[in-house]
C-alpha cells in the first residue's frame, strides 16, 4: 500500500524558497556552490526554475534565465529538475498562442528540465492542454496542478473532477498547490483521500506555511497516502515559504514513510544557505512571516509584500488593512478565482485602486476587463453582472478556450526582436516580456548589463539599479516619506547626475540636496494637477501607450493613456470633454500620482 512507501521530497529552495521570502533575488552564483551536496541527497526532484525566477533574472539580476537552467543542469546531474509553468501563460502574464507554448516547453526540455508542474490560475483545464501535450511530446514528466482555494463554489468534488479531467489529458502526476496556505489538516486529509480513491497517478502536496499549518497538513497528507511533499531547506523555509526539509525528514524518521534522506547532510547544506541568505537581507520583509489571518483574507504572502510596497510608494501604507478587506470583495465580484499569478495581481491591483480612489471601480484595469470577457478562462462562479456591464458594456463574452482565438505569433515575435536574438531561447525571452526582454538583450549586446547592488549588512538604503528598469524605494525621514526611482548612475548626454546614497555616514541634508539635483536634471519636472482638465493617475507606474494626440477632441471618460503598475495595465480617462492641448508623457515614461500627464481644455 502507498502508506508503506517512503515519502518522496521535492526541495523548492532554489525557486519557491527565495521567491517567497526574498523577492526571487537569489543569484545563480549563490546556488551553484551547494549544488553538489544537494545532488547527493536523493531528492525526488529539485524545483529550480519557472514561477517568477525568469522575470527576476531579466528584470533585476540581469542574468540570462536560460543560462541559469543550463548551469544548474550541469551542476545537478543526478537529480530531476522541476519548474513551475502557468499553463497557457507560461512564465508571463497573458495567454500566448499555442506555437509559443509548444516552443517554450520544448526549449525548456532541451536545456535540461525534467518535470513541468503546469497550473492555471482559474483551474480551467482547457488552459493546460497545450502545455501538457507539449511536455508529453518532449518525453518529459507532466504534472497537472489543482490550485487550492476556498469559496462557496470550491468543493472536494470539484477538485476531484478537475483531477479526473487532467488525467484524461495525460498528466503523469497531480499536485495540490496551496499557494496561500489555506489548507487545514482536516481539509487536507479529506482531499488527499478523495483524490487517491479516484485517480491512479502519484500525488504531490505543495503548501505554504503562511498560516503556520503546512507542516501539520503534510503529516495528515502522509497519513492519507500522499506520495510527494514540497519542502525548503530551513534557511529558506517557514514564514510564507514551506515547511523545512530537515524538519519533515526528522518527523518521518523511523516511521513506515521514512524519507530515507540523510539529516546530518541536510544540516550541512542548511548552514551554507543561512550564510547565503544574509547577503539578501535588504529583501527581508515583515510581510513574509507566518500569519493565520491568511485564513480570513486569503492573501498569499508574496502578494502581501507586493501590496505593501505599492501602498508605501503612495504614502498610503496605513490603508493596507482596507486593501486586505477589499480583496475578498473584489474576488467575490469576479466569481471567486484562486489567488495565484496572474489572478492574484488582477484582484490585488483592482482592490488597491478601489481603496485609493475611495470609490469602488472608478478605474477598472484592462486585465479585469479581459477577465470579465472570458479571456483568462471560465470563472469558477458567476461574476457580478453590474460590474461586467460597467467594465465591458455590450461587448461579447467568450466561452471557448481563450487560446483558440490567438493566431500563431512566434514568427512575428522573431521578426520583432530581430538580430538582438542570438538564439531561439532569446526569442522566447522577448516573447515572455517584450519591453524587458528587448532592454535585456540590448544591454547584453552593448555589454552594459549591470545587476542590482546588494547592500552590505548595516546599510539601510535600498539597492541602486544601474540600468534598465528603475529601482524604486521610499525613504522615511522625520515622518516624511520620499519616493525615489533611480535608473542609473548617470548616462552621457542625458543631463543625469551620478547619485550616491547612504543614510549611514552622510548627513541627510547632503543626501536630499543630491536628490533634488537629480530631480531637477533627470526627473519629469511635471507640474502638479490643479485644474479639471488635468489628466493624472492614482497609481505610480509606467506609460504603456498614449491614445490621443494634441488637437484631438475627447469626451469625459474616454481613455487617453494606458499605464502599467504591479504588472497590470489600466486606462487613464479624460476627466472632462474638450480638446487635448498638451501631452507631457510618451511611452515608457515613469509617472507618479498627482502629476499632469495630459492637459485638456474644455469647450474648445
Amino acid at each position: 500500500m502507498s502508506q508503506e512507501k517512503a515519502v518522496l521530497i521535492t526541495d523548492v529552495t532554489l525557486r519557491d524558497g527565495h521567491q517567497s521570502l526574498l523577492a526571487t533575488r537569489m543569484r545563480t552564483d549563490d546556488m551553484l556552490p551547494v549544488c553538489a551536496q544537494l545532488d547527493a541527497i536523493g531528492f525526488w526532484s529539485l524545483e529550480v526554475w519557472g514561477g517568477a525566477t525568469f522575470d527576476a533574472c531579466v528584470r533585476f539580476l540581469k542574468e540570462d534565465p536560460w543560462e541559469r537552467l543550463r548551469k544548474l543542469r550541469e551542476a545537478l546531474p543526478n537529480t530531476k529538475l522541476q519548474m513551475l509553468v502557468r499553463g497557457q501563460n507560461l512564465l508571463g502574464y497573458r495567454h500566448y498562442a499555442d506555437d509559443v507554448v509548444e516552443a517554450f516547453i520544448q526549449k525548456s526540455a532541451d536545456n535540461g528540465m525534467d518535470i513541468f508542474r503546469v497550473f492555471d490560475a482559474m483551474n480551467d483545464v482547457r488552459n493546460l492542454q497545450t502545455a501538457v501535450a507539449a511536455v508529453k511530446k518532449s518525453g518529459k514528466h507532466a504534472q497537472g496542478t489543482i490550485c487550492y482555494t476556498t469559496s462557496p463554489v470550491h468543493t472536494t468534488a470539484k477538485f476531484v473532477q478537475q483531477a479526473k479531467d487532467m488525467v484524461a489529458l495525460g498528466v503523469d502526476s497531480i499536485a495540490i498547490k496551496d499557494m496561500a496556505g489555506l489548507l487545514t489538516p482536516t481539509a487536507t486529509s479529506e482531499l488527499v483521500r478523495a483524490l487517491k480513491d479516484t485517480v491512479d497517478v502519484p500525488l504531490a502536496l505543495h503548501s505554504h506555511m503562511t498560516s503556520g499549518l503546512a507542516g501539520l497538513c503534510q503529516l495528515k497528507a502522509i497519513e492519507a497516502g500522499i506520495d510527494i511533499i514540497d519542502t525548503a531547506m530551513s534557511a529558506f523555509a517557514n514564514g510564507t515559504s514551506h515547511p523545512a526539509t530537515e524538519t519533515m525528514v526528522a518527523a518521518l524518521k523511523g516511521t513506515p514513510r521514512d524519507s530515507g534522506l540523510d539529516l546530518p547532510a541536510l544540516q550541512e547544506i542548511a548552514a551554507k544557505l543561512w550564510e547565503v541568505r544574509k547577503k539578501y537581507h535588504q529583501f527581508e520583509s515583515e510581510f513574509t512571516r507566518e500569519d493565520v489571518s491568511v485564513q480570513i483574507n486569503q492573501v498569499p504572502g508574496g502578494m502581501m509584500s507586493n501590496l505593501a510596497n505599492q501602498l508605501k510608494e503612495q504614502g498610503a501604507l496605513n490603508r493596507i488593512g482596507d486593501v486586505f478587506a477589499e480583496i475578498p470583495a473584489v474576488r467575490k465580484d469576479l466569481g471567486y478565482p484562486p489567488l495565484v499569478t496572474p489572478t492574484s495581481q488582477i484582484v490585488g491591483t483592482q482592490a488597491v485602486m478601489n481603496i485609493l480612489a475611495d470609490k469602488r471601480y472608478t478605474t477598472i484595469t484592462n486585465e479585469v476587463k479581459r477577465y470579465l470577457q472570458g479571456h483568462y478562462g471560465a470563472a469558477p462562479a458567476e461574476v457580478d453582472k453590474d460590474l461586467r456591464a460597467r467594465a465591458i458594456g455590450s461587448e461579447d463574452v467568450i466561452d471557448v478556450r481563450p487560446a483558440d482565438l490567438l493566431a500563431p505569433e512566434l514568427a512575428k515575435l522573431r521578426k520583432e526582436v530581430g538580430e538582438l536574438a542570438k538564439s531561439e531561447e532569446d526569442v522566447l525571452t522577448y516573447a515572455m516580456f517584450p519591453d524587458l526582454g528587448r532592454a535585456f538583450l540590448s544591454e547584453r549586446e552593448a555589454g552594459t548589463l549591470v545587476p542590482e547592488v546588494l547592500e552590505p549588512i548595516g546599510q539601510s538604503a535600498r539597492p541602486v539599479s544601474e540600468g534598465g528598469v528603475p529601482t524604486e524605494f521610499v525613504i522615511d525621514v522625520h515622518g516624511e516619506s520620499y519616493q525615489v526611482a533611480i535608473t542609473g548612475v548617470g548616462i552621457k548626454g542625458t543631463g543625469k547626475r551620478h547619485v550616491y546614497m547612504t543614510l549611514d555616514g552622510m548627513p541627510e541634508e547632503v543626501v536630499f540636496e543630491a536628490l533634488n539635483e537629480y530631480k531637477a536634471d533627470g526627473a519629469s519636472g511635471r507640474k502638479s494637477a490643479s485644474k479639471p482638465g488635468h489628466v493624472s493617475t492614482n497609481m505610480p507606474g509606467n506609460i504603456v501607450e498614449v491614445l490621443v494626440a494634441v488637437g484631438d477632441t475627447v469626451t469625459a471618460g474616454q481613455p487617453v493613456l494606458v499605464t502599467e503598475a504591479m504588472k497590470m495595465e489600466a486606462e487613464v480617462q479624460a476627466p472632462i470633454s474638450g480638446k487635448v492641448v498638451e501631452i507631457f508623457v510618451k511611452k515608457g515614461d515613469r509617472v507618479t500620482p498627482g502629476e499632469v500627464l495630459v492637459e485638456i481644455e474644455a469647450g474648445v
